[in-house]
Parts: C-alpha cells; structure tokens; sequence
C-alpha cells in the first residue's frame, strides 16, 4: 500500500536549501520514491493553513519511506535541511 511524506517548508537560507535540493533526489528515487509535489502554488479552500513550500512523496509503501528517512544518506541531508529551514513533516499510509 503506498505511504506518502507531506512536508511544509519554510526556508531560511535559499543558497545551502538549494544544495540539498540538488542532492535529495537521488536517494528517494534509490527507495522507490517519486516526487508528487515540489513547492508548486497552492490555493486554500478552507481552514488557515498557509503553507509556504508543499512537498508531497510517494513511496511504494511505509516500509520502503522510513528506510529511505532512516537511511545514512538521508540523515546527512537532514541535517542540512533541519540547518537552512523550519519544516513540518509527517508520513502516512495511503489506501
């Protein structure tokens, strides 16, 4: 079943986001993830939520997501990003 990552991100320095942006890729098309969202314009329909950079996942299942979010690789990444940008970041199972 597939699990998908949303994340709302706000990002502090534009010129070391962009290096890991270059980097993220590669690792989540390694455990069979693909981008569904990049940062595209959104519009609110109801509610406050204004988010500021929607990513959206899709990894084939749960298990596959959090070995690529555990991974040596992503952790380095991470890293970067928790550094250059304030993120709101949750996993959840598809139907």
């Amino acid at each position: 079943m597939a699990a998908y990552v949303l994340a709302d991100v706000t990002i502090l320095d534009p010129d070391v986001y962009e290096d890991y942006r270059r980097q993220v890729g590669a690792g989540i098309e390694k455990y069979g993830g693909r981008y569904l969202v990049r940062g595209g314009a959104s519009e609110v329909f109801e509610g406050g939520w204004r988010p500021n950079r929607l990513i959206v996942l899709e990894f084939p299942d749960m298990d596959g997501l959090r070995r690529w979010y555990q991974s040596d690789d992503y952790q380095a990444l991470l890293r970067i990003r928790q550094s250059v940008a304030r993120s709101n970041v949750i996993a959840v199972q598809g139907v």
